[in-house]
């Protein structure tokens, strides 16, 4: 799998949900009952001074890590970290194995939070919270993502049980050449993108261009979601949280605006059997003004499309900043012998040094996203703009094909439908609704 895949897997966990319902990347899905996994001690902050191994397990590879690893090695020579790289498969299907033997690593990268959660396999972060007042240094909104009760069963909030290692996020590109002939500008309001749309429309520009095979177009419904209710709304329905309904203001929103850009013809011919990558090259070749997608293909459209191209969060109504998205994390086993080791180099993900490395590797840093920078004209220096604006104003929202085993399925069925008229708004939002009922039930 080559570094660009890596990241296109972890990126999109929103595709890959399992027959457990457990997600291939944040696997935030509930697990059984067990108690906790805490420390049997005090924590401390302080680093050996002595030589020492920080064993790290992980299927990343991307590079980031590695790289992570090589810069606390220089700035700690003292400790050596130990980076033991498994393919995914392979990672996936013996991770619990791993987790629960005698001689463990003292961070994995997580890819099952409900299971892990069930079997006591990992550790609560929560007195190293504490310890390095985590919570002041990242918004909450990234660290809820791997948040969940002591049994696995709430979502979003409780212990937290994973430190996030880079992330991505999906906005909204845009064809700066396409903008400047009708004569558009960034758009600042959903107004303007509106009118954008038209204006693109009526002179004979694709407004939006998609790829709907395996249900894309739900970054459309989600982004104005999103938008239109606020983060902390949608995030309720995507943890699960009793009583949450996607039937809100937003949802039909953004299951109405679908709707009517297929109508008016805003979306290309036979998105419904285009896949995301084949979306992203018409793309690439001028067809389309905009582009709902996530950070993962910036590197496929700025070599096509250099200095051309432009990135923004879709613009809501209120001037508050929403993205999709999640992150790769790592978590501290329950039997780990260098905890606190181990969460010291979780701390380091969030320092500036450590943004430049994120950044530079393929993933949004954890922090510090106004330090990091590309060549000039690449579009990834849009997309940390957007990222950091994103994060001060806590608007990141995990996908909505999280939030149950049986919803991406759901997401894609019913879209297609939509968009092929065959099913109005409302029946569009009843599906989804019935089947976050049957996942959380």
């Amino acid at each position: 799998m080559s570094a660009r895949s890596l990241r296109r897997t972890a990126a999109m966990c929103a595709l890959l949900v399992a027959a457990t319902g457990l997600t291939a990347c944040s696997g935030l899905t509930p697990g059984g009952g067990a108690s906790s996994a805490t420390p049997s001690g005090p924590v401390s902050t302080a680093l050996p001074t002595g030589k020492a191994t920080l064993t790290i397990a992980s299927s990343e590879n991307a590079g980031t890590t590695k790289a992570l690893a090589a810069a606390f090695h220089a700035k700690h020579p003292n400790i050596t970290v130990d980076f033991q790289y498994t393919g995914v498969d392979d990672y996936n299907k013996s991770l619990n194995l791993k987790l629960s033997s005698d001689n463990p690593p003292d961070l994995a990268l997580l890819n099952k939070l409900g299971t892990t959660v069930k079997a006591n396999l990992i550790r609560s972060l929560d007195p190293y919270v504490q310890a390095y007042g985590w919570d002041a240094k990242y918004p909450s909104t990234q660290l809820d993502q791997w948040r969940a009760s002591g049994d696995g069963k709430q979502l979003g909030t409780g212990h937290l049980w994973a430190g996030p290692a880079g992330f991505s996020v999906v906005g909204v590109y845009y064809n700066k050449e396409l903008a400047a002939k009708l004569g558009l500008g960034v758009p600042a309001g959903r107004a303007m993108f509106d009118a954008a749309l038209t204006k693109a429309k009526a002179g004979g520009v694709l407004p939006v261009q998609l790829g709907n095979l395996q249900g894309h177009s739900s970054f459309i419904v989600q982004s104005i979601a999103d938008s239109v209710d606020g983060a902390a709304k949608t995030s309720d329905w995507v943890n699960g949280n009793a009583g949450s309904t996607i039937k809100t203001s937003g949802g039909s929103d953004g299951a109405n605006t679908l709707a009517a850009w297929a109508k008016q013809g805003y979306l290309p011919d036979g998105a419904n059997g285009t896949d995301l990558a084949g979306s992203v090259a018409e793309f690439t070749k001028g067809k389309g003004l905009f582009l709902f997608d996530g950070s993962w293909d910036a590197q496929t459209i700025d070599k096509a499309l250099h200095g051309k191209v432009g990135f923004l969060p879709f613009p809501g109504v209120d001037g508050k900043a929403t993205g999709i998205g999640t992150s790769v994390a790592y978590a501290i086993p329950a039997k780990a012998k260098n905890p606190d080791l181990a969460a010291a180099f979780l701390d380091f993900m969030n320092t500036p040094e450590a943004a430049q490395i994120q950044f530079s590797t393929g993933f949004l840093p954890v922090a510090h996203a106004d330090t990091v920078k590309a060549d000039a004209g690449n579009v990834m220096n849009d997309i940390a703009q957007a990222w950091s604006r994103v994060n001060q104003d806590n608007g990141l929202v995990n996908f909505f094909a999280n939030t149950g085993a049986t919803m991406n399925d759901t997401l894609t069925s019913q879209s297609q439908q939509l968009i092929g008229g065959k099913i109005g708004p409302d029946a569009y939002l009843d599906a989804l609704q019935n089947a976050w009922t049957k996942d959380h039930q």
